[in-house]
């Protein structure tokens, strides 16, 4: 069976000292670069709910009630990233699904994205991500947080990008 999702042959997955499993660049990776674009099956948030207990977090969220993850056992692994969570992303997001690079990546660095620049939900956890300038806890509305707008602008999925624009208007 064909993946789901696309990797870029500049990237393989392995172990990551962040969570699991991790994606890391096996060449070097120029701005703007596509390293990933996220495959799937377009779901409601309340398949989601059904969707979770069986499959983990294997979703990206493109709009307030849609997200794109698979829908099988057999395609999950096809589907993964393995973009890890950082609060110093080297990726960032073009569209809903696209992930490019932010900067200039060197060989053998693990490929992130911050949670931020895609989720808006209701969860609050501990990062683990090791980061000099890790937030310590990470929610799905830091997407709000005027810093992280600045360091992400041109960056967050394209769902994101409008509630930001419409948030900002009202300021």
């Amino acid at each position: 069976m064909n993946p789901l999702s696309y990797l870029s042959a500049k990237t393989a997955v392995r172990l990551s000292p962040i969570h699991g499993r991790g994606l890391f660049a096996t060449a070097d990776i120029a701005k703007h670069e596509i390293v990933a674009i996220k495959g799937g099956h377009i779901v409601t948030r309340e398949q989601l709910r059904e969707i979770t207990p069986r499959l983990g977090p294997v979703e990206i969220q493109i709009d307030g009630d849609l997200f794109i993850t698979p829908v099988t056992d057999d395609e999950r692994e096809g589907s993964m990233l393995y973009s890890n969570h950082s609060c110093d992303a080297n990726l960032g997001i073009r569209g809903e699904i696209t992930f490019v690079a932010m900067r200039d990546i060197r060989v053998g660095e693990e490929l992130t994205h911050d949670w931020a620049t895609t989720d808006d939900d209701n969860y609050s956890m501990k990062c683990k991500c090791g980061a000099l300038d890790c937030r310590g806890t990470l929610t799905g509305k830091d997407w709000q947080r005027p810093e992280l707008q600045k360091r992400y602008a041109g960056f967050f999925s394209a769902y994101l990008a409008k509630k930001i624009a419409r948030m900002n208007k009202r300021r």
